[in-house]
């Protein structure tokens, strides 16, 4: 079959063919907009998701480490549960004749009241005395002359107070007859 062109449909073609180019070059740069908008997106999120993944993991370190306080704390509550109680069953039995309190001086001023000596200088360790720090005894010196000292204090029942476990050696009182 032979066909005819004429100028005018060969016109009509390349103009066609013009605009058909012109609309593909549109569509490959919206889809390159397109493309270039995505992988954005794409990069965008993948950021969001590595600094949640790194918060998590912040969380989970401190959400670790503030479960093992509770514990802990938790442990020491039930600790000091146990000694309230038992301190409140001593409470309600009172003192018994010839129960011995210790009264820590410090300076020869009252620092403390323990139950037991080995408590006493327990606690002056925690004030900056030597743990092992050997302990005499003080003679007639007088308290003040002592940065720490323990003295022993015994509980009376007749008196329903306490009086020194040693007292003091008498001294004579010059003119005194």
């Amino acid at each position: 079959m032979i066909r005819i062109v004429t100028r005018k449909r060969l016109a009509l073609l390349e103009a066609d063919t013009r605009a058909a180019f012109e609309r593909a070059r549109q569509t490959g740069e919206a889809a390159a907009q397109a493309s270039g908008r995505h992988a954005r997106e794409l990069g965008a999120a993948i950021d969001r998701a590595e600094r949640a993944e790194a918060a998590t993991e912040e969380v989970s370190v401190l959400l670790t480490g503030a479960v093992s306080e509770l514990a802990a704390k938790q442990e020491q509550l039930r600790l000091a549960s146990l000694a309230l109680r038992r301190l409140r069953v001593e409470v309600e039995r009172g003192l018994a004749d010839g129960e011995m309190l210790t009264v820590l001086l410090h300076y020869g001023e009252p620092h403390t009241v323990y139950r037991t000596l080995r408590d006493a200088h327990a606690d002056t360790a925690t004030h900056g005395a030597s743990p092992d720090a050997v302990w005499k005894p003080c003679g007639e010196r007088p308290a003040s002359a002592f940065r720490w000292r323990c003295e022993a204090f015994v509980y009376d029942t007749a008196s329903n107070g306490f009086r020194r476990a040693y007292p003091p050696a008498a001294v004579p009182v010059r003119g005194a007859a």
